[in-house]
């Protein structure tokens, strides 16, 4: 065990990633040596924060603290702290089968962790963080919570209602790190493009006379100088803030990407979802913002294996997909969350064997889409930044590339690049998930 180092260990999405840095600042600024995800955990104070959107995510968060608290029996680590998602859902669970935590916290009183340790909480640092991304990029979490109603989605239990981080702080927060070197922003939330609506319009407002306040975020953070690209995730079909295309056409650096969960395609399918929105309207959209941002990639997350779905909902998914052609996208099979719609009024009737067999298949189907959008890039030039030097190559992105979960481009060392830094790219070579370039001076 290290005396005075904390470790901290992220699971789940990047607004849990957030979260840990404020976090990891706060005791940073206690005079604490602090590691994230480190490959040896030995601090005296160990804080796991958790994810618990599917049984996946919660069985890799309680894996992960069923490994510290034998750790802790064996005096090589201190004190055990848990908080985020898992926590603030299973409290009382968690406290009683876990009996070597020292203490839970759930997803917004962490804070009171400092104090309940002796320490202290600064609150004029409230929007400071300890990067744990390269120094060029970085998440900005524009809101908490969710006020949809989708049957499958844990996160309203988790989170409660939607609720917006003010234009100001956000704003804020993103000139303060821009002029500490951050050039790249991803913006991230439960729903992004439901941003605003609970700050500007009465509950009475019919929603088909809102319009949120995305579009001028976006404009506000485009305007900050030294901001490079900013990149929109997890926005959500339904109510769609349409001006925001606008925006993304305008502004040379609103990267032309989206990230929107359309979940599935089959009419009865996202009725049982309570998804609001239909197989013509998903298409509608999709068509609307390929028209207005032109080259845009749409990355998206769907699901297979939901209560009731049929061969032919599959095969229409499938179909959607093929004809589509999504430049990015991720699956995942249904999991039956206790306390959702669906858990209490949809049978899990599609077993497991099916489930894994559709989910199997659709990526494969996905695999060979990407492979041809990667190979069409192939002679054409790319503005890239360079995320990091590895053995014998460098690793960049494009604007249509997220960090973690799209594409690389691998460049060669035959001329010095510089992590953080932006050059000319000719894509010479693609696989399915990489691309190989050279950068031009």
């Amino acid at each position: 065990m290290r005396k005075n180092k904390v470790d901290i260990i992220t699971l789940g999405c990047s607004k849990n990633l957030v979260d840990s840095e404020l976090l990891m600042r706060q005791f940073q600024l206690n005079g604490y040596m602090v590691a994230h995800d480190s490959e040896h955990i030995d601090g005296e104070i160990v804080v796991v924060n958790t994810c618990a959107f599917i049984g996946d995510a919660r069985e890799e968060s309680v894996n992960m603290i069923l490994a510290l608290e034998e750790e802790k029996k064996k005096g090589r680590i201190g004190m055990l702290f848990v908080i985020g998602c898992l926590s603030q859902r299973f409290f009382r669970e968690l406290k009683r089968e876990l009996p070597q935590v020292d203490r839970f916290y759930g997803k917004f009183d962490w804070k009171n962790l400092l104090g309940d340790i002796g320490k202290t909480y600064f609150p004029e640092h409230a929007a400071d963080r300890m990067q744990t991304t390269p120094p060029h990029y970085t998440y900005i979490k524009i809101s908490e919570g969710c006020n949809r109603s989708c049957a499958f989605c844990t996160i309203p239990l988790i989170t409660g209602k939607y609720r917006s981080r003010s234009m100001e702080d956000i704003v804020s927060e993103v000139r303060y790190l821009s002029g500490k070197g951050v050039k790249e922003f991803q913006l991230v939330a439960q729903d992004l493009t439901y941003y605003g609506l609970d700050l500007v319009f009465p509950p009475s407002l019919k929603k088909k006379e809102k319009g949120g306040l995305l579009p001028e975020l976006v404009e506000r953070i485009s305007d900050i100088q030294g901001v490079e690209w900013i990149r929109l995730h997890y926005g959500y079909p339904a109510d769609f803030p349409y001006d925001l295309l606008r925006v993304m056409r305008e502004r040379d650096n609103v990267c032309r990407y989206l990230d929107i969960a359309f979940q599935h395609i089959s009419d009865p399918i996202l009725k049982r979802m309570r998804r609001k929105t239909t197989h013509r309207e998903t298409c509608e959209l999709i068509e609307r913002i390929r028209l207005e941002v032109p080259g845009i990639h749409l990355r998206t997350t769907l699901m297979v294996g939901y209560p009731g779905e049929t061969d032919r909902d599959f095969d229409e998914l499938i179909r959607f997909v093929n004809d589509i052609r999504f430049e990015r996208m991720g699956a995942f099979a249904y999991s039956h969350e206790s306390g959702t719609f669906a858990y209490k009024h949809h049978k899990d009737d599609i077993p497991d064997e099916i489930k894994h067999e559709r989910l199997d298949y659709l990526m494969r189907v996905q695999e060979k889409i990407s492979m041809e959008s990667n190979i069409k890039k192939i002679g054409k030039f790319f503005r890239t930044i360079i995320d990091r030097e590895e053995t014998g190559h460098y690793i960049g992105r494009t604007e249509f590339d997220s960090p973690e979960i799209d594409p690389e481009v691998l460049l060669t060392k035959e001329i010095q690049l510089t992590p953080g830094e932006f050059y000319d790219v000719e894509i010479q070579a693609a696989e399915t998930f990489d691309l190989f370039g050279k950068a031009l001076f």
